[in-house]
């Protein structure tokens, strides 16, 4: 049975690969993708959206993913203040991905609270068939519990849409760190919106002493946002955790302790966070290294990924099928 990758993003289409670093990284980042480095350059978001229409299609893990927009920073009278030319992908570039490939993927809207038309465009994008909602409120810097923003919460529920929330370190957009906390799920959970803390909290880096620590598998050193997020999901039936990016070093290190949680494994959902990319070389995660081996040698980016998740979560464990929970998908 294939399951439903929850966290996947498009990027910009006006996305270019022209800085200097860019130039540096680009033959690693296309041979993640399965792409050639000349195509990626020539030819960046056609590129990015064909290979990953591949990588679905020809998995053998992966049957769907769930595709996010980013939308802009907005001040409150809906003037854009920022529009990040790799991440910021529309709500139109996504619902026009998913209707180039509808068996692929399910489109998610990403509307900026602020915007004084937020509620007209949730009503519109769930109209069009976005299935759910993204939040990036440490690049916009929204504080989530502001109370004004307990109609855009109403209306999430209203329409049945489950809300992503980034919940930890930010590595590829300027981000503010006071946003990132698990403190930022309070308030959508008591509106009742269905939430899911995307990266479960981990990735800062918290001990600055001691740095060693920031890559230790000792839970005592993981981050405290990590911790939270546990107890709230024992808490609150409307919040869930994605395993999005827990495969960077910063987050992989609590795979294992995750893995021993299973009286909360109904409540987390498999993720990728595709394009970001992932090492099973240098990590934190234990895995011996002829498994590593193994692992690293699967061509599909989202089999590969699967496959290293599948070794702290084998076999019929829930995180591959409780998407149908929050997505309300047929078996």
């Amino acid at each position: 049975m294939k399951t439903v990758d929850i966290h996947t993003h498009l990027l910009n289409p006006a996305v270019r690969f022209d800085r200097l670093f860019d130039r540096l990284v680009i033959p690693i980042f296309a041979r993640s993708l399965g792409v050639e480095p000349r195509a990626l350059k020539d030819h960046p978001w056609e590129t990015y959206v064909q290979a990953m229409a591949q990588a679905v299609a020809t998995s053998a893990r992966v049957g769907q993913t769930c595709l996010f927009a980013v939308d802009a920073r907005v001040d409150r009278k809906g003037r854009e203040l920022h529009r990040d030319g790799t991440v910021c992908a529309s709500t139109h570039d996504v619902l026009g991905v998913a209707r180039r490939f509808p068996d692929l993927f399910i489109p998610f809207l990403s509307v900026n609270p602020l915007r004084p038309d937020a509620l007209e465009q949730l009503e519109d994008y769930a109209g069009r068939g976005c299935r759910g909602a993204k939040f990036l409120q440490n690049y916009w810097e929204v504080d989530l519990n502001d109370k004004r923003l307990i109609p855009y919460y109403e209306k999430l529920r209203t329409l049945g849409l489950p809300l992503v929330v980034h919940v930890g370190s930010e590595l590829s957009i300027a981000s503010k760190r006071q946003y990132e906390g698990a403190d930022m799920l309070h308030l959508p959970l008591d509106c009742g919106v269905t939430v899911i803390a995307a990266h479960m909290g981990l990735g800062q880096i918290e001990h600055r002493a001691r740095p060693w620590r920031n890559l230790s598998r000792n839970p005592r050193w993981f981050d405290a946002d990590y911790h939270q997020i546990l107890a709230l999901l024992e808490t609150r039936d409307n919040l869930y955790g994605d395993l999005s990016a827990l495969l960077i070093p910063l987050r992989a290190r609590a795979l294992e302790h995750l893995s021993r949680q299973q009286h909360m494994h109904h409540k987390l959902l498999f993720g990728t966070d595709y394009p970001v990319p992932f090492t099973l070389r240098f990590n934190t995660h234990g895995l011996p290294r002829r498994t590593t081996r193994r692992i690293r040698h699967i061509a599909n980016p989202f089999d590969r990924y699967a496959t290293a998740l599948g070794e702290f979560f084998p076999g019929n464990n829930p995180i591959w099928s409780n998407y149908r929970k929050v997505l309300s998908l047929k078996a």
